[in-house]
C-alpha cells in the first residue's frame, strides 16, 4: 500500500461481513465507508469521491450488477470489485461485461482482496489528477502522503482520524459536510459528539486562533467546512 490513503466504499447487505471488511481494510491504512445497499451507496457517491468500490452482487432491491450498470451509464468510471457467493463462469462474465474491474467469489481471504485492490489502484496510478496540498497559513497538508508540516518542514503528528477528516473535508474545499456524514465516514454513526471533539483537536493543529477558526469553520445548523489558502 502506498503512503497515500485511498478511499474505499464497501457495499454489502451482510452486516457482519461489511463490518469485518471495514475493520480489516482500515487496518491496511485505507479510508473506508460502508453502505448496506445500492441506495445508500448512491448517496455516498453524491458526497464523496472514491478510489474503488467493493460491491456484493446478491443484494436486495437492487443487485450489485444493476448498481454497476447504473453508475456506468451515468459516466462514473470508479474501479469496482464485485463480491458474490456465485462461482459460475457465466456470472463472472456478466459482471466484467457490465464494467467491473475484478470479481472475487465468496468465501475469500481478506489478504487476497487487498492484493486485488492494490493491483487495480496501480493500474489507475497517474490517471487521476494529483491532489493539491492544503495550506493553512504556515501549515501545509499533503493528501498524497498524509503528512501535516509546519513552515520549518517538520512533521506535525496527526491521528488517523484527523487525517481522515482532512482528506474528506479537503476533497472539495468550501463544501459543507454535515456532522452525520462525517460520523458515518469515521465509523461512529449516531455519535455526533465524537465528530465535534475530533474537529476541536484538529483545529489546535492547523488554526492560529482556535476560538476564531479561519480554515476549519463551523457552518451553524449545517456542519463543517474546510477552507485552504
Amino acid at each position: 500500500m502506498s503512503v497515500a490513503q485511498k478511499h474505499i466504499l464497501v457495499i454489502d447487505d451482510d452486516t457482519r461481513l461489511r463490518s469485518l471488511l471495514q475493520r480489516y481494510l482500515r487496518e491496511q491504512n485505507f479510508l473506508v465507508s460502508a453502505a448496506k445497499d445500492a441506495a445508500e451507496a448512491e448517496n455516498f457517491l453524491k458526497i464523496y469521491q472514491f478510489d474503488i468500490l467493493i460491491a456484493d452482487i446478491m443484494m436486495p432491491h437492487v443487485s450489485g450488477i444493476e448498481f454497476l450498470q447504473k453508475i456506468r451509464q451515468e459516466g462514473n468510471t470508479v474501479p469496482v470489485i464485485l463480491l458474490t457467493a456465485m462461482g459460475e463462469a457465466a456470472d463472472r462474465i456478466v459482471g466484467l461485461e457490465t464494467g467491473a474491474d475484478d470479481y472475487v467469489p465468496k468465501p475469500f481471504e481478506p489478504k487476497e482482496l487487498v492484493l486485488r485492490i492494490n493491483n487495480i489502484l496501480k493500474r489507475y496510478t497517474g490517471e487521476k489528477e494529483t491532489k493539491k496540498r492544503l495550506i493553512f497559513h504556515d501549515i501545509s497538508y499533503n493528501p498524497e502522503t498524509g503528512e501535516l508540516k509546519n513552515k520549518e518542514d517538520k512533521i506535525i503528528h496527526i491521528t488517523p482520524v484527523e487525517r481522515t477528516l482532512l482528506n474528506i473535508l479537503g476533497e472539495e474545499p468550501g463544501k459543507v459536510h454535515t456532522r452525520e456524514e462525517l460520523a458515518k465516514v469515521l465509523g461512529v454513526d449516531g455519535n455526533l459528539r465524537t465528530v465535534d471533539v475530533q474537529i476541536t483537536r484538529l483545529r489546535k493543529k492547523i488554526e492560529m486562533d482556535t476560538k476564531n477558526p479561519r480554515y476549519l469553520q463551523t457552518v451553524r445548523g449545517k456542519g463543517y467546512m474546510l477552507i485552504s489558502e
